[in-house]
């Protein structure tokens, strides 16, 4: 058959199904290209701050760009999936696959999109996977499909955004992965991706499926293990400074996601893992590496609360300022942040915390949330560095110091310069330092 060209051919347009993170960047991404883009949001008032020209969570760069699309005619947003995806050429279903009790992926947002869109698609409408789902999903997926009589071509196409900096992953990805066992769906996802200038990796949708996890495993694993080196480093007095300078300069392993903390978070890591997991499990196959890396990495909310009471000991009573909420820097998502579970370890411990963090405006139960770094750490007895926050690491030590009712403060994220921080009388503890 004849592929349409989505750009030249101006009456064409494609659906994006789900306005999170990753829809939302996908449809800015491909509108700012000049494609047409209709997005299908479910929630109301989620879809009314869209619609009023707002964007409904932090993302750096995400609002003008968003604004010039809208000015450009290039994207709307519906509150209809069947509205939205009504003669588009690709459907892309960027909904949520939370993890079940029993950690396996929930798919049933996919399956409920493939069942609004089933009276509006054509047999050459490419139906296109961008959430995240467990390898050997697409034969489930393909049953509803037929069920529901939703024609069109199935293709499976995992995003790579890092939160943060999704902007930059969605204009200028390293790679465009497109699984799909029809080559006419296939190119159409290919054609689509064209004007971002990225080298295309065609396969089957098991393996795109797969590789969407793999990636995620791996950037788990190097967490988790230069996590697991810093705990060494503490008690064998090196440097996890100068360790990961002199792995990371091995050009077989880089530098990157090297970083010690309190431990991986975000929306997809915690979740990726036990969904692997668990698809593994359900064939037989026990993957124990990726077992051992969600369980170390469990632990480290431990060995950060550790190195707080070993500072000034038991926490019943006192007062912790606690700097950072969001799992990550340049994101107000609090989903699986380690922040929030060292906020949980030291309430259940009976302290008090003060939290600041400069874009999560949602409530924590139980924190105190404040307007700006040093008001949290106003008569505090300690202070936890739990998100990497350019600005945490720019806090004048003396003006720290002088807040402090005392003198600790545990840095989960090595922001401060060590020396200069004992110097203004504090009592410095760093991760693997």
């Amino acid at each position: 058959m004849q592929v349409p060209d989505p750009i030249s051919e101006n009456t064409l347009h494609v659906a994006v199904l789900g306005a999170g993170h990753v829809g939302l960047v996908t449809a800015v991404g491909f509108a700012h290209h000049g494609i047409r883009v209709r997005v299908g949001e479910a929630d109301p008032t989620r879809l009314a701050t869209l619609q009023s020209g707002g964007v409904p969570f932090h993302e750096p760069g995400l609002e003008p760009l968003l604004a010039a699309c809208v000015a450009a005619g290039n994207l709307t947003f519906h509150a209809s999936n069947a509205e939205a995806a009504d003669g588009a050429v690709a459907v892309f279903l960027a909904v949520p696959t939370p993890a079940g009790l029993d950690g396996s992926a929930d798919l049933s947002a996919v399956e409920s999109a493939i069942r609004s869109i089933a009276g509006v698609t054509a047999d050459d409408t490419a139906v296109v996977i961008k959430s995240s789902v467990p390898p050997g999903s697409s034969p489930r997926i393909r049953a509803w499909m037929e069920e529901s009589g939703c024609a069109g071509s199935l293709a499976v196409n995992p995003e790579f955004l890092q939160e943060g900096k999704a902007l930059e992953g969605v204009m200028s990805p390293t790679r465009v992965v497109v699984g799909s066992d029809d080559p006419a769906a296939a190119e159409i996802v290919a054609r689509l991706h064209a004007p971002f200038d990225a080298p295309v990796v065609a396969t089957d949708p098991a393996s795109a499926e797969l590789t969407k996890y793999a990636a995620n495993a791996y950037l788990a694993m190097r967490v988790t293990f230069v996590n697991s080196i810093a705990n060494l480093a503490d008690v064998v007095g090196a440097d996890i400074a100068d360790v990961v300078e002199g792995i990371g300069l091995d050009s077989r392993i880089g530098s990157q996601f090297l970083r010690p903390g309190p431990g991986y978070g975000g929306s997809c890591f915690p979740k990726d893992l036990p969904a692997l997991i668990a698809a593994a499990a359900e064939r037989g196959l026990d993957l124990g590496l990726l077992r051992a890396v969600v369980d170390v990495n469990a632990a480290q909310i431990d060995r950060v609360i550790g190195k707080l009471t070993d500072a000034i000991g038991p926490l019943d009573g006192r007062r912790i300022a606690l700097l950072g909420l969001a799992f990550k820097a340049d994101t107000d998502d609090l989903a699986g942040s380690p922040a929030v579970g060292l906020a949980e370890a030291m309430l259940a411990a009976g302290a008090s915390v003060a939290a600041y963090d400069p874009a999560v405006r949602a409530v924590v139960p139980g924190v105190e949330q404040t307007a700006s770094a040093l008001e949290a750490l106003q008569g505090a007895d300690a202070a936890l560095i739990a998100t990497e926050w350019p600005e945490f690491g720019l806090l004048p030590l003396d003006e720290m110091a002088a807040a402090l009712k005392g003198n600790v403060v545990v840095d989960a994220r090595n922001m401060l310069d060590r020396e200069a921080a004992r110097a203004a009388g504090l009592d410095y503890r760093g991760m693997g330092r």
